[in-house]
């Protein structure tokens, strides 16, 4: 413990924790001549268990109309739940959980570590932290935040996102490094929660992705109104839901070219995401106000080595 606690102390001057999060500046916001994004920073506002609390994306602009909303609209505070541009690593389970006692801790990367209780892992259930170490910077149009954990069961790492603007659109930038003793083995996605110009879901809509849909073998189908109409490369309504919607594995588990394009009729703007890489997995999850495309990218990384992805977003009018 002696040594832990001397670490700490070396890096209280460059990295933040529990004790230096009041002083921190809340939210960052990026601009570009069409774009503004809202960023807040590790230790303020959403600080539960489940999405990574590094590059916190609250929001998105495009010439000043919303292009991002939230997951609860009855989320009073604002902050308990997944809003903008928010991304999980092991939403099925966290590195280290099944060979951690209850009682004893483990890893959640991007946040800290979480402590064990009794039943199995839930990625909506909310568990003690204790946060890992964050360093924010901010300059020439991009922020990066690195977040340090520490050793727990063998398990280690750095993950570094940067956030860089341009006119029309943004890069997230990752880099995850293994600095324990064990692999890695873990997913992480970005929940895009989508409503331009806070415009409710409905035949203003059409969600293309540049891959064949394949129903047939969808994991999980939830459309209990039928109101979301699957074709063959796009996805779109006959009417607004009132239920939430969710399919699993839209492409049938082939690797497919991660990529989506949202596009709003109504009022004539678009959003695309397109990865750095291809993935196994993309689901899709929404409610009557909001739409979330997700590509999963499987991180498979031995101690000492590094894994990079990047995800960018291009936003554009539609004619």
């Amino acid at each position: 413990m002696k040594s832990t606690h001397l670490f700490l102390i070396v890096l209280l001057p460059i990295f933040m924790n529990s004790q230096s999060k009041k002083n921190a500046k809340m939210t960052h916001i990026l601009r570009s001549k069409n774009l503004e994004i809202h960023i807040d920073v590790p230790l303020r506002n959403y600080n539960l268990s489940r999405f990574d609390w590094t590059g916190k994306i609250t929001t998105v602009k495009y010439k000043n109309i919303h292009v991002t909303g939230v997951e609860k609209t009855t989320d009073a505070s604002g902050n308990d739940y997944g809003k903008g541009l928010y991304n999980e690593f092991g939403i099925d389970t966290a590195i280290g959980f099944d060979e951690t006692k209850e009682g004893d801790w483990f890893h959640k990367i991007g946040i800290g570590i979480l402590k064990k209780d009794d039943g199995p892992y839930r990625f909506s259930k909310s568990y003690d932290i204790q946060p890992a170490l964050f360093k924010v910077v901010k300059k020439n149009g991009k922020i990066s935040i690195d977040c340090r954990s520490q050793m727990v069961n063998g398990y280690a790492y750095e993950l570094k996102k940067e956030i860089e603007v341009s006119e029309n659109g943004f890069v997230i930038k990752y880099v995850l490094r293994n600095t324990g003793e064990k692999k890695i083995k873990t997913s992480e996605y970005t929940h895009n929660f989508l409503a331009i110009n806070n415009d409710s879901m409905g035949s203003n809509y059409i969600l293309k992705f540049p891959f064949q849909i394949k129903p047939e073998l969808f994991d999980e189908t939830v459309n209990p109104e039928d109101k979301v109409e699957i074709g063959t490369k796009e996805i779109s309504f006959n009417a607004t839901p009132n239920e939430q919607f969710f399919f699993s594995h839209l492409n049938g588990n082939e690797e497919v070219i991660a990529g989506w394009e949202l596009i709003n009729t109504k009022n004539n703007i678009g959003i695309s995401e397109k990865g750095d890489f291809k993935t196994s997995k993309v689901n899709l999850w929404g409610a009557k106000h909001v739409i979330s495309p997700e590509l999963f990218f499987e991180i498979n990384v031995d101690p000492g080595n590094s894994i990079e992805w990047s995800r960018t977003y291009t936003l554009f009018e539609y004619e």
